[in-house]
């Protein structure tokens, strides 16, 4: 592997004390000079006064990772278009987000959705450790609900149709052929287009990630809830997991 190099040179700050812009006293720097390049590679010693300062904070970190939270019987993989691993996790952000809006919104969600991108990896039968949720999700997504009209649904089952993605669901049934949606269900009932919609899913798609524009035209409810920590708090409330594997998606003729 090709050596990389660490620039070292003189750096010095004017902010001693926290002090703003305004209050801290002018300073002159004189002439800054790089005297030499240090190779970063294996023949690099440790700092061995830095490794041992560490030390009980990194051996308390890994203790606390390594605590089992959960077990699972099969393997939870995120492969196809109802994995089980993201048919549990859109579940779970389905119960999270329901518990919360019945609680400050006197509302019961209606459907929740995340994205299969997000799931970083899987999860192999056995415990589950703490660290596998962290592996599993490692970004600091919010859980958001999206208040939508009946009418506005038919742009997110047009998504799924058009692009026969495996992001996952909860309380949803879509069912297409050949790119157009025939079969649409929420809470296991056609939409009504008059009614109004809760439905959960993550700040980053509420906002339009993985092209998800449909959500722009509902009112966006934030909970302060991070996905990872409904991940975990489910997980430990569910100490054998049951792997969800019915068929949410059915795209026929998918290409």
């Amino acid at each position: 592997m090709k050596n990389k190099f660490l620039l070292l040179g003189i750096a010095l700050a004017a902010l001693s004390g926290c002090k703003t812009a305004s209050t801290a006293p002018s300073m002159h720097l004189g002439k800054v000079e790089i005297r030499k390049n240090i190779s970063i590679n294996n023949e690099l010693k440790n700092d061995e006064a830095f490794v041992k300062t560490i030390a009980p904070y990194k051996q308390k970190l890994d203790k606390e990772m390594s605590q089992k939270i959960s077990h699972t019987s099969v393997d939870l993989t995120k492969q196809g278009d109802n994995s089980n691993l993201g048919n549990l996790l859109a579940d779970y952000t389905f119960d999270g987000a329901n518990e919360w809006a019945k609680k400050n919104l006197q509302k019961n969600i209606d459907a929740a959705l995340i994205n299969i991108g997000g799931i970083r990896t899987t999860i192999g039968k056995g415990d589950i450790l703490l660290k596998s949720v962290f592996e599993v999700m490692p970004f600091e997504n919010e859980v958001i609900i999206v208040k939508m009209k009946g009418t506005d649904l038919q742009g997110l089952f047009d998504y799924y149709a058009n692009r026969q993605v495996n992001n996952p669901v909860s309380h949803l049934y879509i069912e297409t052929d050949n790119g157009q949606p025939t079969k649409t269900l929420i809470n296991g009932k056609a939409v009504n287009p008059n009614q109004d919609y809760y439905i959960a899913t993550s700040d980053y798609l509420a906002l339009g990630g993985d092209n998800m524009k449909f959500f722009s035209k509902g009112e966006m409810i934030p909970t302060g809830l991070k996905l990872r920590d409904l991940f975990i708090d489910y997980f430990k409330k569910n100490p054998e997991v049951s792997a969800p594997a019915d068929v949410r998606l059915n795209f026929t003729g998918k290409k």
